[in-house]
């Protein structure tokens, strides 16, 4: 990658000490040195809303540890960070590494920022481009099925972690990166869980190339012990504000109207702040928006306008029109943002001062005796909960938690089941096979499978002609590799071609791949 001219980086330290890169900092102002003139990832000069940005950068909680974090990435190949949802991880650590590349003259690649939700890599995209005053889809990218929205001289891209697990294919020793980041690994989906450790082997290869991990505290003892004592461990403080939480349970079953109720006695008490209400399933947003609507209607027009607005990364081109009403200006007194858990953190949303938590989520989860995918509601796990509360911003920031405080004590789980103990494996064995990793008990899992799922994921694909004789990809399986479906639907495309009815499979592959996405099934691989 080309490199970019701008402000020169410093080093701190001498022979003694570990060779820090940061943004030469001025004590007096507190501004960067690069701040006063121009950008140096462009070479242009910064522009208002840079700095209005910046101010509101260096009021997060993970900013004081800038200068720690900045140490151990030049002295360590893997650097964990752990810190509380909401302070600031996802959007400033990105930036960071970006500084880092930037001092190496991107000899070594540029920065890749893994997201568990194509949604989560969107969004941030569009909010670090703005953070950094760059470009969207030049210096600043993103890769999202369907769309890659970036450039060979990328500097920072956000991408899908199931896209990121396919590149491997192609790239191995991922090449043309620097520094990779795993964000929310906590989410544990199947594409985040083998990438930590698939990028774990390929540092042994290839000592250049940085792995950074985000976390919650919770789970930092046991990815700390996963990924060795090398590791180096940042700990960032938490908000000084913890919103607060209020308990209470609904008579009814039916959780919509409960959160509708509550979404206007909120709007009532004519109170300010936006709301974001968590819903099971998209099912129940669209139903919550179509009764806060027939509601809103009755309400004294004192109290102002209320405009529900629906979040669902399935929506595709919805999430940009979101992003742009949650930071324009409009005659709405107060928005209410439905969405459901997978978008917990797909958005960045700036004034929700009240958080609708109703504690159940609609997962796909693989039945192995059947070799099919069922939907199951349930409830959420303590981790998820805490996570929906920390999106409550400001010191009068609350979550109102519709279910009883002994459900969330003695009932929620401290955190949500592994992806790969839950989906059908086959596309994960397909990949690892592309990998040329012939032995699935050399992989190296946080949680490792049961034997008899890898096994009857080879059995499916050796039916499906994916599979030789030694159980190597056959050309079928290769061809297959490359489809990001699931390895039934991939070999129903290729057959297609014999039978000429490509058109007609493909349309049946899409409203499949459509309709296990909307079903809470897009997060695995």
């Amino acid at each position: 990658m080309e490199s970019v001219k701008g402000p020169s980086l410093e080093r701190d330290g001498g022979e003694d000490e570990e060779d820090v890169v940061i943004l030469e900092e001025d004590e007096d102002d507190g501004k960067e040195s690069g701040d006063l003139e121009q950008n140096p990832f462009d070479g242009l000069p910064f522009s208002s809303r840079y700095y209005h940005f910046l101010a509101g950068r260096r009021a997060l909680p993970v900013w004081g540890a800038k200068y720690q974090f900045m140490g151990s990435l030049q002295s360590h190949n893997i650097v964990l960070i752990s810190g509380e949802a909401g302070s600031g991880r996802s959007t400033q650590v990105p930036q960071w590494c970006a500084e880092f590349a930037l001092s190496q003259q991107y000899t070594e690649g540029a920065v890749i920022c893994s997201q568990p939700h194509a949604a989560a890599a969107f969004s941030l995209a569009v909010r670090l481009a703005d953070e950094m005053d760059l470009n969207l889809g030049h210096e600043v990218g993103f890769s999202v099925p369907h769309e890659d929205c970036s450039t060979p001289n990328t500097i920072l891209r956000f991408c899908w972690d199931s896209l990121l697990l396919q590149e491997l294919t192609s790239n191995p020793l991922m090449q043309t990166a620097n520094v990779v980041i795993l964000d929310e690994v906590d989410e544990r989906t199947v594409a985040t869980d083998l990438l930590l450790g698939l990028l774990k082997d390929i540092i042994q290869q290839r000592a250049a190339l940085r792995l950074v991990v985000m976390t919650t505290p919770a789970l930092q003892p046991r990815l700390l012990e996963f990924l060795g004592s090398g590791t180096s461990v940042v700990t960032v403080p938490g908000q000084d504000h913890m919103p607060s939480v209020v308990y209470r349970a609904s008579p009814s079953h039916d959780q919509v109207m409960a959160a509708c109720h509550m979404v206007l006695d909120i709007h009532r008490r004519n109170e300010t702040g936006e709301v974001l209400v968590f819903l099971a399933s998209e099912e129940e947003v669209q139903r919550c928006s179509a009764a806060l609507l027939t509601e809103s209607v009755s309400l004294s027009p004192n109290l102002g306008s209320l405009l529900p607005m629906a979040l669902l990364p399935s929506a595709g081109t919805s999430i940009q029109s979101v992003y742009e009403a949650s930071h324009a200006e409009a005659d709405y007194q107060r928005h209410v943002f439905l969405t459901t858990a997978v978008a917990e953190l797909s958005f960045s949303l700036s004034g929700i001062r009240f958080v609708i938590d109703t504690g159940s989520e609609v997962q796909s989860v693989y039945n192995p005796r059947i070799r099919a995918d069922s939907q199951v509601q349930r409830l959420i796990s303590k981790s998820r909960a805490e996570i929906r509360r920390m999106r409550a911003q400001g010191p009068d920031g609350v979550c109102y938690r519709l279910y009883p405080e002994s459900t969330f004590e003695s009932r929620m789980l401290e955190f949500s089941p592994p992806r790969i103990l839950q989906e059908n494996l086959s596309r994960m064995v397909l990949l690892l096979k592309r990998l040329d990793i012939a032995d699935l008990g050399q992989c190296d899992f946080l949680d490792r499978p049961a034997p008899e799922f890898l096994m009857q994921a080879l059995e499916d694909l050796d039916y499906l002609a994916a599979l030789d004789d030694d159980g190597n990809l056959s050309e079928v399986g290769i061809v297959m590799s490359e489809f990001p479906l699931d390895p039934q639907i991939s070999k129903s495309l290729i057959a297609a071609c014999e039978f000429q009815c490509v058109s007609e499979m493909l349309t049946l592959a899409a409203m499949l791949s459509g309709m296990y996405g909307a079903m809470g099934g897009g997060g695995g691989i």
